[in-house]
């Protein structure tokens, strides 16, 4: 099965694929064209019966640095793109849950916003143990609407959730594999093929019992994202409109602490 796509590149490995971010130059931030292909990609590979076990990673130094600060900038200018937006987004946690292969997240470097995020909805998570995790939206004025705000307390209670969600703060994987909020951190040097080691078990196991565990494991958390995302994303979307949203993007466009005023 081919598959097209501009921003993502897609490679297999017998019944193993593979799902590169390919935005290197841009530490894989996400723009349009990213967004909206991964609005489809898991729903396609769900199709795909020559494929059991997926690997999400990202080109280069970083898994993915969230969105692109220049076409957040857009969103600004044209608020009614949020709806295009949101659908997307929808689709693309909704695509990674219901997907009937299991995904394994490889955090090479930074999963930083909806990075994070896709990250954390895969099915388990392995990181170089110099990577970073987190959901720093609240640094650029944004409610952590594209899912966070659903994942993090499911998987590290409410408490921690809300510290790191509020601060946007970037968690050390090995400290996030402690914590539980990723599977396991290991030597960068050894990333790869740990990861591949794990799909590989995976592929050679009663796929279709892993298959239907994963849908059962993903029965409340589907509950969940349908209970949560509707409202996080229009909030993420009111959030847009605040002249804080506007000053956040100009300072990491300008590479300098933003000045909040709270409008």
């Amino acid at each position: 099965m081919p598959y097209d796509y501009k921003c993502l590149d897609v490679g297999r490995r017998d019944r193993v694929l593979t799902i590169t971010l390919n935005r290197p130059e841009k530490l894989n931030a996400i723009d349009g064209v990213l967004h909206e292909e991964l609005s489809r990609v898991f729903d396609e590979v769900n199709r795909d019966r020559d494929v059991d076990v997926v690997i999400l990673t990202g080109a280069g130094r970083a898994f993915c640095a969230g969105g692109d600060a220049d076409w957040l900038g857009t969103l600004i200018e044209d608020p009614l793109g949020w709806e295009t937006l949101s659908e997307e987004n929808r689709r693309t946690i909704n695509g990674i849950l219901e997907c009937r292969q299991p995904v394994i997240a490889k955090l090479n470097g930074v999963a930083a916003g909806l990075g994070a995020t896709l990250a954390l909805f895969c099915d388990v998570v392995f990181a170089s143990d110099k990577a970073r995790i987190g959901d720093p939206h609240v640094k650029v004025g944004l409610v952590a609407g594209d899912g966070g705000s659903a994942i993090w307390p499911y998987l590290i209670g409410f408490a921690r959730a809300r510290e790191y969600l509020y601060t946007g703060e970037l968690i050390p994987a090995p400290r996030a594999a402690e914590m539980g909020l990723i599977n396991r951190t290991v030597p960068a040097e050894e990333l790869d093929a740990a990861v591949d080691a794990f799909a590989d078990q995976l592929a050679a196991g009663a796929i279709r019992a892993i298959q239907w565990t994963k849908q059962a494991v993903n029965a409340p958390l589907r509950e969940l994202v349908a209970s949560n995302l509707e409202l996080s994303l229009s909030l993420e979307a009111k959030s847009n409109l605040t002249h804080d949203h506007r000053e956040g993007i100009d300072a990491l466009r300008e590479k300098r602490a933003p000045k909040f005023t709270g409008r």
